[in-house]
């Protein structure tokens, strides 16, 4: 035990003061390096059998504690990482205690009870292992207003519930009192099986539910209604869609026609799709389906499809696809798309369309690199390549006659020294453009230049929000891969939750420019984009946590600035960089 004891702190010590001495050279923590020298002192004084070098370890554990709890708080994981190897050393040090006196009565019941305690908190932070860990708290209980009998809701028409994405449904039937109660009513079998070739299918679908009928959309583009009661299956449709790569559908839209509906309806003549479902395909078309009857509707395009390739130039296979739901905003079914992200440098166009629910035609289209061209291009051109493009979903404001895009960055990603003005005016921006002439009324950018990706990834959320005086201000609210959330005037595009252009630090790379400064939404909560500092690195071995923290100091982290690539996998305060 004594000599198991001398080995792994004469190990231990030695690899953490290296590395704590490099550490302090890059200029981090001298805890590290002090530490190791303490642990290799304490293994050749127990191997000497005195007991000085027990006393020294057992103050130095002290002193890591303490250190510990100050550079990481109270939070389990760090703590662990910087903890458990210690107390192990410990545990073992209080066993061999006893042993290490010349007399043969030496007492063990003190070193033997320390040691017991020591076990026990180092069994009880392995449990924590498996127990989830809660990284933000909630601070207060948020009130859940009961639904009145009779308002309950009974269709989830849209994506986002709503085109405001408001994702609110109303009904109470299930909450925090019994959802542990709930039991699996019925499965149903979409017949997808995704490929083991890097494809990318992946089933990221939010059903729609419409009467008695759910309708979902597979990663392959293929349509299910489902018996929402029993998952029985009514019907289905296969668009026969092929993509090489990144095949999803995230949803499907839908049109009720509310005239055809409530019009008198003729026997000899009766109404072709009423209800009807906008397919978005993998291979770039558009499908409008009866709800009814999983039947093409032949008024819709072409027999009931829309070509999204027309007036794009090259498409080659995997390089421009619908992988987000086709937002019906009042007459119209309007289409971003995903673009692939540095694929080349001539990218298909990042044009944002819309057709006309019932015929199909082309009613606007918003090219954010020639913005007078509403229509389809002139003969033997195509929309502005490359531009930025609406991957993710859109909301509309029947009200304001407003939809709003939130649009990622011209390609590629992060080379942006050949990008145009209108490349740089409309990329990482919330864009408000008229729902019937698809002009734009105002935008918004949440990035300057960008350089990192930082493409709006969510649907914006619109609410009225209360003034304190009896009236309400109309509000968009985006969120952004930086963490940040911004609220904005829907109708304006003006900030109502502060934002701050902040000074930056620029790159050097030959050829590329930087944006001077960045907005900061301060007005609202960040999430996750605090300023980094050392202690907010760990790993789950002291070694492995001092490898990231020696990187980090190697790194530059100034907020926008560019970054060394890390080759170590790194765990920041619980999120994996590499």
């Amino acid at each position: 035990m004594q000599w198991l004891l001398i080995g792994l702190m004469a190990l231990i010590g030695l690899a953490i003061g290296a590395l704590g001495a490099k550490l302090a050279s890059v200029g981090g923590t001298w805890f590290f390096a002090l530490m190791g020298l303490v642990m290799v002192v304490s293994a050749i004084l127990i191997a000497r059998h005195r007991r000085g070098g027990i006393v020294l370890y057992a103050l130095a554990f002290i002193v890591a504690i303490v250190w510990s709890i100050s550079d990481a708080g109270w939070d389990f994981w760090p703590l662990f990482s910087r903890l458990f190897a210690f107390g192990v050393l410990a545990f073992l040090c209080a066993l061999v205690w006893p042993f290490m006196s010349a007399a043969q009565t030496a007492k063990k019941g003190l070193p033997f009870t320390l040691a017991a305690v020591i076990a026990v908190a180092l069994l009880a932070s392995i449990g924590g292992m498996f127990k989830p860990q809660t990284l933000v708290s909630a601070t207060e209980a948020v009130p859940v207003k009961p639904v009145a009998a009779g308002e309950e809701q009974k269709n989830w028409e849209h994506w986002g519930n709503t085109t405001h994405g408001d994702r609110f449904a109303a009904l109470d039937q299930i909450n925090k009192q019994n959802i542990n109660k709930l039991q699996v009513a019925w499965t149903a079998h979409t017949g997808d099986i995704p490929l083991s070739n890097g494809s990318g299918a992946e089933d990221q679908n939010t059903p729609l539910q419409v009467g008695d009928t759910l309708f979902v959309c597979t990663p392959y583009s293929k349509v299910l209604a489902l018996d929402v009661d029993t998952g029985k299956e009514k019907w289905r449709y296969d668009s026969k869609a092929t993509a090489p790569n990144w095949q999803r559908c995230r949803g499907l839209g839908y049109f009720e026609d509310t005239q055809v509906l409530n019009a008198p309806q003729s026997a000899a003549q009766p109404a072709a799709c009423p209800r009807r479902l906008f397919l978005p395909t993998t291979d770039a078309r558009l499908i409008a389906i009866n709800a009814d009857n999983g039947k093409l509707c032949e008024d819709f395009g072409n027999h009931g499809i829309v070509d999204l390739s027309v007036g794009m130039g090259e498409v080659k296979p995997g390089y421009y696809q619908q992988t987000s739901t086709p937002l019906v905003a009042g007459n119209v079914v309007v289409v971003g798309g995903r673009v692939a992200d540095n694929f080349s440098t001539d990218e298909p166009p990042g044009v944002v369309r819309a057709y006309d629910v019932r015929s199909g035609e082309l009613a606007w289209a918003w090219d954010p690199g020639n913005p007078n061209l509403t229509g389809l291009p002139p003969e033997g051109q195509t929309y502005t390549r490359g531009t930025p493009n609406v991957w993710s979903a859109m909301s509309y404001d029947a009200k304001l006659n407003l939809i709003y895009l939130p649009t990622g960055n011209a390609t590629p990603d992060f080379w942006a020294g050949e990008r145009t003005a209108l490349d740089d005016k409309y990329s990482s921006s919330i864009v408000a453009v008229d729902a019937t002439t698809g002009k734009v009324r105002w935008h918004y950018q949440t990035t300057h230049h960008d350089l990192w990706d930082f493409d709006l990834p969510s649907q914006p959320l619109l609410y009225d929000l209360p003034d304190g005086k009896g009236s309400t201000t109309p509000v968009l609210v985006q969120t952004s891969k930086q963490g940040m959330i911004f609220m904005l005037n829907r109708e304006t595009g003006e900030p109502v939750a502060k934002v701050e252009e902040r000074p930056v630090p620029a790159g050097n790379v030959h050829g590329e420019r930087y944006s001077p400064t960045q907005p900061y939404s301060v007005g609202m909560p960040m999430i996750g984009n605090e300023q980094l500092k050392e202690s907010d690195m760990w790993g789950a071995t002291p070694v492995d946590l001092l490898l990231c923290r020696i990187q980090f100091k190697e790194m530059r982290h100034q907020g926008f600035s560019p970054r060394r690539a890390s080759t170590v996998p790194c765990n920041i305060r619980g999120h994996w960089a590499v």
